[in-house]
């Protein structure tokens, strides 16, 4: 008899959970089903591609196809909206004054891509809002000031030409084609350990560093997969998935390398004071920023801000220099009456290249008009998100409620015919100041715009120019036909199957 009402209660028990279990379920799918319909209602004004029921238009994003967005630019005037799964959307726009309506306002950043690159850089300026981003925007400022930049255009020219006598080793006389995309990226790695850290690590030579640079692109890869499978927007899935075990394995090599340099450097402070040295250097480094406004600063920034800005700017700048030296050298490659043009100018500024300054960068302005053409054909960060905090109105009267995901589109916006004419071509005259002037102020934002532009655009362009110079005063370049570029969209934009580029050294 006991056994029996025992039996009895557990299966009451079991039952109840099972009802409970179906009423909560119940309960969440009506929820975001009316989730759903709120956001058709919302989201009523703007139109874009036909969505599947379950995965939306994820499978877009997944071909790795930007002239599928070129075409959407064509076809959806503005903005276009685009589902990510059932329950979450994003609208893209690549409109000037949509663009400038959103980049003037202080929405905060989206919730998705970048919560989702935490793991990889923690919270730095890029992914940081309100009172927090305005205190690490001070402390960095800086580091980008003229008088430092001054500074490091020798550190990058030595960097450069590391890289330009291993193409030479390489090459010899002959016109060699080669795989490009990662002695460049190196050399950019080795450009920054020395601005940042202070650090010559011969990078470029050992191979001990190349697991960094794969590493970061690795990782990318996985969050930017991350954004559009919907279901990888739930911490509790991605949690347990393969990629989060891989990502954390990338993440934890990465941070290793640099709170190594870190612990380093802070040993070297320490053990000066206790022998009363003072180590004297040309200029200051981001570390010295860093750790001397950790001293002002006290607990308000913490070892978690420091490193959380050191790998913010190990990140970003390593990549994203990369990048777009890479397709700058494409687009010359491709059009070698601009580059002729550009050796031109560069020789008559700074002769066979033994020494440049900063001076002679400013007088560059056909290579910087070449620079900027690059820029807007490919620009190495595609876009930028913002989660709306409260309902905006765009010129056209067409509004979008608090909460909306918003896409700023760099590549539409680039390539949009109703903004540039002939966008593919590559005419770097488009940046004359008499034709420049005549466009609109947020036609042009590879390094985004308003208020929360990106601090580092002027370190970019200094390198920039920096390394174009060396690089067409040593040697002239084409594309290999037999190994056509291929792009891929992820975090940032990048070569499919590297880069290959014909290489003549200059005699």
């Amino acid at each position: 008899m006991v056994s029996s009402w025992l039996l009895m209660c557990w299966a009451r028990l079991f039952y109840l959970a099972i009802v409970f279990f179906l009423t909560v379920g119940l309960l969440k799918a009506i929820k975001l089903y009316l989730r759903r319909l709120q956001l058709q209602r919302d989201l009523r004004d703007f139109s874009g591609p036909s969505p599947h029921w379950l995965t939306g238009n994820q499978q877009m994003f997944h071909e790795d196809n930007l002239e599928v967005t070129e075409e959407l630019v064509k076809k959806y005037p503005c903005a276009f909206l685009a589902w990510i799964g059932p329950f979450e959307t994003f609208v893209y726009i690549y409109d000037p004054d949509y663009v400038k309506t959103i980049l003037n306002q202080t929405d905060p950043k989206s919730r998705f891509l970048y919560k989702f690159l935490i793991p990889l850089i923690g919270k730095g300026l890029l992914n940081l809002n309100g009172s927090k981003w305005f205190q690490h925007r001070r402390i960095i400022t800086p580091l980008f000031h003229f008088n430092t930049l001054k500074a490091y255009v020798s550190i990058m020219a030595q960097s450069v030409n590391i890289m330009l006598d291993k193409w030479e080793e390489i090459c010899g006389t002959q016109d060699t084609s080669m795989e490009v995309f990662e002695d460049i990226s190196l050399m950019c790695l080795d450009t920054l350990m020395k601005c940042t850290f202070s650090q010559e690590t011969n990078c470029q030579r050992s191979r001990a560093h190349h697991f960094y640079v794969k590493g970061l692109t690795e990782a990318g890869e996985i969050i930017f997969n991350r954004l559009y499978h919907f279901l990888y927007h739930y911490d509790i899935i991605f949690k347990f998935s393969p990629e989060n075990q891989r990502l954390q394995k990338l993440v934890g090599l990465t941070r290793k390398y640099t709170e190594e340099i870190i612990q380093k450097r802070r040993k070297a402070i320490k053990d000066d004071k206790e022998h009363g040295k003072t180590e004297k250097r040309k200029y200051r480094d981001f570390l010295d920023i860093l750790l001397s406004s950790q001293a002002e600063n006290g607990n308000s920034f913490s070892d978690t801000d420091l490193f959380s800005e050191v790998n913010t700017f190990m990140v970003a700048g390593q990549d994203t220099i990369g990048g777009s030296l890479s397709w700058l050298l494409y687009h010359l490659a491709q059009n070698p009456e601009h580059q002729e043009k550009c050796r031109e100018e560069i020789r008559g500024i700074v002769g066979d290249g033994s020494s440049i300054t900063w001076d002679q960068l400013g007088e560059m302005s056909y290579t910087k008009m070449c620079i900027k053409e690059s820029l807007r054909l490919f620009p190495t960060v595609q876009a930028i998100s913002k989660e709306l905090s409260k309902r905006t109105t765009f010129p056209d009267g067409r509004s979008l409620p608090a909460g909306t995901t918003v896409v700023v589109s760099i590549w539409g916006l680039h390539r949009n015919p109703a903004v540039w004419e002939n966008p593919k071509v590559f005419d770097p005259l488009r940046f004359s100041p008499e034709n420049f002037n005549k466009k609109h102020t947020y036609s042009y934002i590879p390094f985004s715009a308003g208020p929360r532009n990106c601090i580092g655009q002027h370190f970019a362009m200094t390198e920039l120019k920096v390394a174009i110079a060396l690089i067409l005063l040593r040697f002239k370049i084409s594309l290999d036909p037999t190994k056509p570029l291929s792009l891929v969209p992820k975090v940032l934009l990048k070569p499919k199957n590297g880069f290959y580029l014909s290489l003549k050294k200059i005699s």
